[in-house]
C-alpha cells in the first residue's frame, strides 16, 4: 500500500510473524519481532537502513533504532502507537467506536462479545477490523475498501500488544531519549489515533520532528499522497552525514 510513496529507494518489506510465509508461531514479544526486522536486513545483506514504519509498525521500527541502532540510519514513524501512558490505545478505541454507523456499531457489539468469549476466531478479529476501517480515514464515509486479501492472527496481535503493554510500563518512553538517529513522524491530523500521542514521542527524541498532515487519517498517504514521499526525502537528507551511500 505505500509502495507509491518509496518510489527511488530499494524498499522491503516483510510478514510479521503469525501468517504465512513467515513462521506461525510465537513467541510474539517485542524483543522477537526486533529479532526478526534484523534477520530481514541480514538474509538481504543490509547493513543499514531508513526504516519506515506505521501504526504499530512504527512503535516496532523504534525499538529496532534503540536494539539495533548499528543498523538503522534513519526512521521515518507514520501515525504510531506512541510511547506515552497506553501508547494512545484506549483513546483510539473510543474515537472509532464514536466514528461507526448505528448499524456498525450493533453488529461491532455482538463481534466484540464473541472476542471477549471463550473462543474467539482469526474470522471474529478480521470482521472487527472489518467494521473499524471506515473511521481510520477522515473522511469514513469515502474510505477505500476494505481489503479483500487482508488476513490476521488474533493470537499474534492479543500476545504482541501484552507485549507492547509491559514495555510501556517498564520505561520505554524514557529509552527513546538515547535514540540518536534522525526521525520524521507523520501524523493524520484527523486520525483516531490522538495527534498528542506522536507530538509527545517525538518530544523524547533527541533528533525528530514532526509533520502534521491535514485532513488525512490513521492511513495518512492514502488521503494525502506524498506526505510520505516528502518524509522519505528529508531523512535522506538528513542521514547522509551518517551513510553517504543512502
Amino acid at each position: 500500500m505505500l509502495y507509491p510513496e518509496t518510489e527511488g529507494w530499494r524498499a522491503v518489506r516483510y510478514q510479521q510473524r503469525g501468517l504465512d510465509p513467515s513462521a506461525t508461531g510465537g513467541p510474539f514479544t517485542v524483543e522477537r519481532h526486533v529479532a526478526d526486522a534484523v534477520a530481514v536486513l541480514d538474509t538481504l545483506d543490509i547493513g543499514r537502513a531508513v526504516v519506515l514504519g506505521h501504526s504499530w509498525g512504527g512503535f516496532l521500527a523504534l525499538q529496532l533504532g534503540l536494539a539495533r541502532p548499528d543498523r538503522v540510519a534513519g526512521l521515518v514513524i507514520v501515525d504510531p502507537l506512541g510511547a506515552v501512558g497506553d501508547g494512545g490505545v484506549a483513546e483510539m478505541g473510543q474515537h472509532l467506536a464514536g466514528r461507526l454507523s448505528p448499524a456498525a456499531a450493533a453488529r461491532f457489539g455482538e463481534v466484540a462479545a464473541r472476542l471477549a468469549g471463550p473462543d474467539p476466531t482469526d474470522a471474529d478479529a478480521l470482521e472487527s477490523l472489518s467494521l473499524l476501517w471506515p473511521g481510520y480515514f477522515a473522511e469514513p464515509a469515502a474510505a477505500p475498501p476494505f481489503p479483500p486479501n487482508l488476513r490476521t492472527s488474533l493470537e499474534g496481535y492479543r500476545e504482541t500488544f501484552a507485549s507492547v503493554a509491559e514495555q510501556l510500563a517498564g520505561g520505554f518512553g524514557k529509552q527513546l531519549r538515547q535514540l540518536q538517529a534522525p526521525a520524521v513522524f507523520v501524523l493524520g491530523g484527523q486520525s483516531p489515533m490522538p495527534v498528542s500521542q506522536g507530538e509527545q514521542t517525538a518530544d523524547l527524541l533527541p533528533r525528530a520532528e514532526v509533520v502534521v498532515v491535514p485532513g488525512a487519517g490513521h492511513l495518512p498517504w492514502h488521503e494525502r499522497p506524498g506526505c510520505v514521499t516528502a518524509a522519505l526525502a528529508g531523512i535522506r537528507e538528513r542521514a547522509a552525514d551518517l551513510d553517504p551511500a543512502l
